[in-house]
């Protein structure tokens, strides 16, 4: 049984022809493109509320606590109350704020996770685009983020926000090097930059195991750069509360606010979901060498449960590697960049270019 059994691109392709039998073709576009806009905001709700609920249990399995568990079964419904009630909040105006850049910054940040997740596929067909040069979409779309947080902190005429924004930036722009060579890794085994393309050259195994050591240890740079890239602790300097109150959104509340909290989970779901779809074989199922049973029970599977698995299992080791370490000092959060990760990824992927030259890895 091949492992496109459940090819979503057949559906896409039968709502695209219905629309365009039903409508001209400039409606019919800008139809299909509210119904993929109005799908993703309804994802992008429900999944950063379901990863506030998991960061908060997380953190108490982790310390040996019990959680939310008063608003609703398990307290499932504990995150929907927060939301409501950060809707309900009054949006404060600061004095001598600039007030267009205040109030633009947080749409900068959300906007600039929803162009991330656009190009993410989710299953064979189930992606909104596919673009020859995904790899480098990803990154150039992530970067836009710390726009936004640095035009917040600047904006605010607070002395915290604009510490927290300009850590914010210095920490961006040093990790995005070492997350840059750890894509560039599958890159070099893959032979392309189009995401649906790394995921089918996965097919007889994932790169995390056929790139040999290497591969493994790409996959742990690209998770350590990441984390420290999207302000999660142990790297979270940017908003460390100990500091800097509330870091870059100190003078934000309400829905403003919301905004840069939902970002920050929404920005953990994209971190994971590249990692998983680059190094995890993204939707494509655990296949073994000739063992073709195994590999036909693994093809029953549906691929969308496949992504959301490993998906699931990066997010984990994520907030595991924030609830163990304490937070880093700054000079200490750039060192491990400059002087350990960077040269560390600079030989690993002129490794991975020797061993794909000279052929010394599984195909």
């Amino acid at each position: 049984m091949p492992f496109n059994i459940y090819d979503f691109s057949t559906t896409t392709k039968a709502v695209d022809e219905f629309l365009k039998a039903n409508m001209s073709p400039t409606w019919a576009f800008i139809t299909e493109l509210t119904i993929v806009g109005l799908v993703f905001l309804i994802f992008y709700a429900i999944v950063g509320l379901y990863l506030v609920y998991a960061e908060r249990k997380v953190c108490a399995f982790m310390q040996n606590r019990v959680g939310p568990n008063r608003v609703g079964k398990w307290g499932l419904f504990q995150t929907i109350a927060d939301l409501i009630k950060l809707l309900m909040k009054e949006l404060i105006t600061i004095k001598k704020a600039d007030k267009l850049l205040y109030n633009v910054a947080p749409f900068i940040v959300i906007i600039a996770s929803f162009m991330a997740i656009a190009a993410i596929p989710f299953a064979k067909g189930l992606h909104a685009v596919d673009f020859n040069i995904g790899v480098f979409y990803m990154m150039a779309v992530s970067s836009i983020g710390v726009v936004g947080i640095l035009i917040a902190g600047w904006s605010s005429n607070s002395k915290y926000s604009l510490i927290g924004a300009m850590r914010s930036g210095a920490q961006v722009v040093s990790y995005e090097l070492s997350v840059g060579l750890a894509l560039v890794s599958v890159v070099i085994f893959s032979g392309s930059m189009q995401l649906s393309t790394i995921v089918e050259s996965q097919a007889n195994g994932w790169w995390i195991f056929k790139g040999h050591l290497p591969a493994i240890v790409a996959f742990f740079m690209f998770l350590i750069a990441s984390t420290a890239e999207i302000n999660r602790g142990p790297f979270d300097l940017a908003e460390a509360e100990s500091e800097l109150t509330a870091g870059f959104h100190t003078e934000y509340s309400g829905i403003k606010f919301a905004f840069f909290f939902l970002s920050e989970f929404m920005n953990m779901f994209i971190v994971a979901s590249l990692a998983a779809t680059v190094f995890l074989g993204g939707w494509m199922p655990l296949h073994i060498g000739n063992l073709e049973a195994f590999n036909r029970i693994m093809d029953f599977i549906p691929p969308i449960f496949w992504y959301f698995g490993k998906t699931i299992f990066v997010i984990y080791l994520i907030m595991w590697f924030k609830w163990t370490f304490p937070r880093l000092r700054i000079d200490q959060l750039l060192n491990l960049e400059w002087k350990y990760l960077l040269p560390i990824n600079l030989v690993n992927t002129l490794l991975i270019a020797f061993l794909v030259l000279m052929g010394w890895y599984f195909k």
